[in-house]
């Protein structure tokens, strides 16, 4: 079964993603790449990583995002 949500307009997609209070304090966030893609579009989410500094990671079709500017390390 599949939930038939209203439209979501990218600006409010990004507002809400970047103002959980994760992403707040400096920490990280989980998205479906599915979600970015549709919602937003790959170019303009990866714009608004650079314009904020931050990175992401993808993979089994989640994007993780780290909401800082530290370095990212893949352990494995």
């Amino acid at each position: 079964m599949t939930l038939d949500l209203p439209p979501i307009s990218p600006d409010l997609w990004l507002q809400r993603a970047f103002s959980a209070r994760a992403a707040l304090s400096g920490g990280v966030i989980r998205r479906q790449s599915r979600d970015i893609d549709r919602i937003v579009g790959r170019a303009r989410f990866l714009h608004e990583l650079e314009r904020r500094g931050f990175h992401a990671v993808e993979n089994g079709g989640q994007t993780v995002i780290f909401c800082n500017s530290d370095p990212v390390r893949i352990l494995r």
